[in-house]
């Protein structure tokens, strides 16, 4: 069980990369709709939801993705190491 101990991230690393992840997927969610055919026209596809909202939802997730690559505990210790 030695390797666990030298990750590159510690818990909290992967528990933002997670969360970052999970706004990412909502933002692209938000984005998708049923669309227009040929045969009719769908005027939802440019609401605000879709042309605004669901964008800038995204684009924080990826920076909080960033945020949690680079987060770096204050004590310069991961949490399971702080034992040793």
């Amino acid at each position: 069980m030695e390797d666990k101990k030298n990750l590159a991230f510690g818990k909290m690393n992967f528990i933002l990369l997670a969360i970052g992840m999970a706004i990412v997927i909502l933002g692209f969610v938000l984005m998708s709709s049923s669309g227009s055919t040929e045969t009719t026209y769908n005027p939802e596809i440019f609401s605000a939801l879709h042309i605004k909202v669901a964008p800038v939802v995204t684009f924080l997730g990826f920076v909080s993705i960033i945020a949690a690559v680079v987060y770096k505990p204050k004590d310069g210790l991961n949490n399971e190491d702080a034992g040793k």
